[in-house]
Parts: C-alpha cells; structure tokens; sequence
C-alpha cells in the first residue's frame, strides 16, 4: 500500500490494490499533540472522484486512472470559456461569474434556493480568502496619502533627482525609483507619487512623456507587480487559486519572474534607445512647462492662504514632519526587510509586519504634521485606502469566487458531498484523454494569460490563470508556479 498526503494537512489517503478496483480509504488525523499521530474516523471511499498526492514510496504524484465527467463539469468548462470569451471582448466578467455560480449552484444542490446560496457563499468564501491583501493594500495606500499630503514624497525623491542629468540615465532612474516605491507602496500609489515628484526633472532631463510613462509601467505595474514580493498582493490572488502558498510561488517562479523582468526592460530600452538616447527639445520643453505651472500654483496657493505650500493651517510643523517621516519611512521599511530575512518570514507573516508599519507610519506622520486634526486625517486617509483597494478587488472578488469552485473551495461553498475541486477532475481527465505535457501545458497558459490581460490590467485574470494552472500542473506533473509565471497577465 501507499500513504498519500493531499493538499491538506489533516488528509490522507492509502490506495489499496485489487485486480478489479481500487479502493481510497480516507484517514482524517484530528489531534496531532507534541508531534503523536493518532490516527482515527477511517471511511471507505469508493467514488470514482479525485482523490491524489504524494507517494510515499515512490515520491511521485499519484492519482486515479480515471475521472467522471458529469453534467455539472461540462457546465463548469463552459462558464470558463464564456469568461475568457468575455475577457477577450475586453467586457467586465462579473456578471457572467454570478449567473454560472447560480447555474453551478441550481445544479450541484438541485434546487433555485441552491443556486441563490452559491452565489453569496461563494462570493463570501472569496472575500475571506482576499481580505488579508485587501486589508494590506488599503493601509498602504493610506500611509501613500499621508506622505504626499506631508510632501514627504518630495524629500525622499530629492537624491534621486541629482542622478537624472541625461535621457537614459533618467530612464533608467526613473524606472528602478518606481520600481523600488512599488514594492511597499504598490505601483498605483507609486504612480501618483513617483509622477508627481520625478516626472517634471525627467522630462527636463530630455525624455518623451511617452517614453517616461513606458519606463513607469514596465517597472511599476509589470516588473514590481509581477513579482510583488512585499506587500504579495498579486501572488496571494494567483496562489490562491492555484491551490499553493503565495511564499512557494515567490520561490521557485524567481528565475521565471527574473528572467522575465531583465529581459522585458532591456529589449524596451534596446528598442527605444535611439528616441530615449536622443535629446529631446520638445521633452525638455514639456518638463519647464509642467515645473512652470506647479511653481504657478504654488505661488497661487501662497497669495490665497498666506503660507508657503503644504504647511499647516495651525503652525508650520509639517515641514519637519515631512523630514522626520521621509528617513523614517524608508529605515522602518528597511527594518521589516531585515526581521523577515533573520526570522525567515514569508507569505502572511511577512505581509503583516508591512502592513502594521504602514499604519503605524501613516498614524505617526498625521500626528507630527497635523497635532489635533489628526483624529480626522487618519479617519480620512484610511476610507480612502480601503476605498481604492474594493475598487480594485470588488470584481476580483466575484470572478474568484467562480474559480475557487475549481479547487479545494468548492467544498465550503457547496458542502460535504463534494470534496474535489471541478477543474481538478477536469486535470485528471486531460491526463488520461490528451496528449499533454508540461511545455504544452505551459504554451496554453501563455495565451490563457494574454488574453485575460488584454483589459489593460490582468488583475481580474490571475484567478483564472491560477485555477488553470494549477489544472495543468495537476494533469502533466510541471511545476505550478513556474507554470503561474509564464502567465503574462
């Protein structure tokens, strides 16, 4: 006989051969003390549906010959393809999740009511698997509204502003900045931030404005998001779906996601370097114009308020507070990088140290800078931070919700009854019924995640890319989240 470890801990499974059937008695350990296995509640399980892991004997995936295709995995597939169809449309997808969940739903429980309930508990099943990065996404970004309204944003960039004497090296200045901001504030935040303060000596420095947003979206929204191995937002969605921990997923798709980055911003810059190498008098010109009318509309705000820009209506103590948060912010950030690396920290722990600093910076920063009104100012800087993250997520939250029915999820959502994921019984199917292998599989999640990225964004895509690759990992044996990473979206 074998043992078999599935994706849950407390799970096992022992195969037990016969010449006319294979029989999967499932072992359920309920109480693990100082390391005691007590192993009790055997049941035979004699369904044909999956039920795999990991050879002890032979250290190899193994699973069942075969799996049963039902009415409820063909309609499963059609709501992924009608998905993808609508996403290549470039049509929100929302809408066509809530009425498969409610088709799944009907059909699974046999009844409307059951339909209705899938639609809600799914959704709900999501939003907790999510809340955590929404919650980290949210206090990031208020600490992000906090410096810009300290112009703290302003001091930390200063240096950086001395290094942008020639179009390229302020290409690439700008892009490893916007980089570097974006892994600890997120590449929307950094946008605004990194814009504001170092576009105006960019464009001075001689580069297009089209050439400096390329440099911003490679680094920021393509490089650092891709990866994200700070705050994992982007990760912990795919790995989510995926059925993995967001922490193995950083791991071994580095040198995918490495290669990827490197490459992507050398052949931008190759391709371009006779525009970016160029001295641009137009460039030039824009940037005098936009530093122009920033210094105009600062004057402006001096003559109406009589203060100089960006100090407070009681005293002028923003201005210290704004030095004060600009070394702090980067050494606390720096900290947490440090305690992660000795403790070796990864995936949720790591997330919470950068996420209680951000609150702590953001709470501290609005104390120095606005005393008595920053009772008020935190309030603010929080709605809007959780604001910007439900923009972001409210649809992520309903398009993951279908997914989750693929994998493990599918057990909270639907009950007991079902204890494999739909698109895992498809993986099984594939394995048996197609030629597929690992460079295939691969090839698939390519286009699968190119064409979920055609919205602009690729964000609402990662469920699907995650649940697919973790289909094809299941049906050829490659490697999950190496197979996450060549998923473009």
């Amino acid at each position: 006989s074998h043992m078999f470890s599935s994706v849950h801990d407390r799970i096992n499974w022992i195969e037990m051969k016969s010449d006319d059937c294979k029989i999967y008695v499932q072992i359920i350990d309920e109480s693990r003390d100082s390391g005691n296995k007590n192993w009790h509640n055997f049941q035979e399980n004699l369904s044909p549906r999956i039920h795999y892991g990991i050879s002890l004997q032979t250290g190899g995936l193994c699973m069942p010959d075969a799996a049963v295709i039902t009415p409820l995995h063909v309609l499963y597939l059609a709501g992924v393809i009608s998905i993808l169809a609508v996403m290549i449309m470039r049509l929100d997808t929302p809408l066509v999740c809530i009425f498969f969940l409610f088709l799944i739903g009907a059909v699974g429980l046999g009844s409307v009511v059951g339909g209705i309930q899938t639609v809600f508990n799914a959704s709900l099943f999501a939003a907790r698997e999510f809340m955590e990065i929404i919650a980290t996404i949210a206090l990031v970004t208020a600490l992000s509204k906090c410096l810009g309204e300290l112009g703290s944003d302003q001091l930390i960039a200063a240096p950086v502003k001395r290094v942008m004497k020639t179009p390229s090296a302020a290409w690439w200045t700008l892009g490893i900045f916007m980089f570097l901001v974006s892994l600890f504030l997120w590449p929307s935040p950094a946008v605004a931030l990194v814009g504001a303060v170092l576009l105006p000596v960019t464009l001075k420095a001689g580069l297009s404005p089209l050439l400096a947003a390329m440099a911003m979206n490679l680094f920021g929204h393509g490089f650092a998001l891709s990866w994200d191995a700070v705050i994992q937002g982007a990760p912990a969605v795919s790995a989510s779906a995926a059925g993995i921990s967001a922490s193995l997923l950083l791991t071994e798709a580095g040198p995918v996601f490495l290669t990827m980055g490197i490459v992507t911003a050398l052949a931008a810059f190759i391709l371009n370097k006779k525009e970016i190498s160029g001295q641009s008098a137009a460039a030039r010109k824009a940037g005098g114009i936009l530093s122009g009318s920033r210094q105009e509309s600062d004057q402006r705000e001096k003559q109406q308020s009589g203060k100089e820009p960006g100090e407070s209506l009681p005293d002028r103590s923003r201005k210290s507070a704004a030095a004060i948060m600009a070394v702090l912010v980067p050494l606390a950030f720096l900290t947490d990088i440090l305690i992660m690396l000795s403790r070796n920290l990864s995936g949720g722990e790591a997330t919470s140290i950068v996420s209680g600093t951000a609150a702590a910076l953001m709470c501290l920063g609005s104390v120095l800078g606005f005393g008595r009104r920053s009772l008020k100012k935190v309030t603010s800087y929080l709605t809007d931070g959780f604001l910007f993250a439900i923009q972001i997520f409210a649809p992520v939250i309903v398009i993951g919700a279908f997914f989750f029915l693929g994998g493990n999820g599918i057990t909270s959502i639907l009950g007991e009854k079902f204890q494999t994921g739909i698109l895992n019984d498809w993986a099984v199917w594939l394995a048996s019924h197609a030629p597929l292998n690992a460079h295939m599989a691969a090839f698939l999640q390519i286009i699968i995640g190119g064409l979920t990225g055609l919205d602009g964004s690729g964000f609402s895509g990662l469920p699907l890319t995650g649940a697919m690759a973790r289909t094809f990992g299941a049906a050829t044996g490659a490697s999950v989240p190496c197979l996450l990473y060549t998923s473009p979206s």
